[in-house]
C-alpha cells in the first residue's frame, strides 16, 4: 500500500486546526490514519514556536520506509531539516483557465462595441448639423432671397456720390465776400425806410387811375341803361 504523510484537519467552522499523520493514501483526508506525528496550527504567528510541531524520529522512520510527504507537509520538513524541498516551476500557474479566457474576451468585446456605440452617438448630432448647415448655405447661393433683390437694386439705382467742392480760396478777397453776405442778410440796406409814395404825375399813379375809370365806368352805364 501507498503511505503517505499529509494534513488531517479538525476544529471548528473558520478556526482550523490541522494533524500531520501517516496514513493510506487510499482514504480519505479526515479518515482513518496509521499515526500522528504532529500539529500544524494556522491561527497563530508565523515566529511562533507552537504554530508546527513535529515528531522527528518518527517522520525520519516512516520516510525510510518509503512515505511520500504531501507538498505542505514537506515545507515543513524542509524547514526542519529533515528533507530537502526541490524548488518548483510552474509559469503556467497563475494563468487563467480556457473559460476565464473566454470571459475575458467577452467583456473586452463589450466594451470596445459600447465605445463604437457611443462614439457613434456624439457624432450623429454633429453630421446633421453639418448637413444642415451645408443646405443652408447652398440654398442661400442658389437662390438669392427677395429682400437681396431689393437691396441689389436699390443700390444699383443710387447716382454716384458728388464729388465734393473745392475748399473756398482763403485769403482777403474770401473775407471780404463774407462779411458783404453778413450784412447784406443781416441788415437792409440804407434809406430802404424813406422811400416815398408814388405821386400822381408818376406812371404808377397814371395806371391806378386808369384801372380805376375802367372799374367805374360799366357801372355808370350799367345805371343809364337800367334808367332807360
Amino acid at each position: 500500500m501507498a503511505v503517505s504523510i499529509r494534513l488531517s484537519r479538525s476544529g471548528s467552522k473558520k478556526r482550523p486546526y490541522y494533524r500531520i499523520v501517516v496514513a493510506d493514501s487510499r482514504n480519505a483526508r479526515d479518515g482513518r490514519f496509521i499515526e500522528k506525528v504532529g500539529t500544524y496550527n494556522p491561527l497563530l504567528a508565523k515566529d511562533s514556536p507552537e504554530r508546527v510541531k513535529l515528531d522527528n524520529d518518527r517522520i525520519s522512520h516512516w520516510l525510510s520506509v518509503g512515505a511520500q510527504p504531501s507538498d505542505r507537509v514537506l515545507r515543513f520538513l524542509d524547514a526542519a531539516g529533515l528533507k530537502e524541498r526541490t524548488a518548483r516551476n510552474n509559469p503556467k500557474k497563475a494563468e487563467p483557465g480556457e473559460k476565464a479566457k473566454e470571459r475575458i474576451e467577452e467583456r473586452a468585446k463589450k466594451a470596445a462595441d459600447a465605445e463604437a456605440a457611443a462614439a457613434e452617438a456624439a457624432a450623429a448630432p454633429q453630421e446633421e448639423a453639418e448637413a444642415v448647415v451645408a443646405e443652408e448655405v447652398e440654398a442661400a447661393t442658389a437662390e438669392p432671397t427677395a429682400e437681396a433683390e431689393t437691396v441689389a437694386e436699390q443700390t444699383a439705382e443710387q447716382p454716384p456720390a458728388a464729388e465734393e467742392a473745392p475748399a473756398a480760396e482763403e485769403g482777403p478777397a474770401a473775407e471780404a465776400e463774407a462779411t458783404n453776405e453778413g450784412e447784406s442778410a443781416a441788415e437792409p440796406a440804407e434809406g430802404a425806410d424813406d422811400v416815398a409814395p408814388p405821386s400822381a404825375e408818376s406812371p404808377q399813379a397814371a395806371e391806378a387811375s386808369a384801372e380805376g375809370q375802367s372799374s367805374e365806368e360799366p357801372a355808370e352805364g350799367a345805371a343809364e341803361d337800367a334808367k332807360a
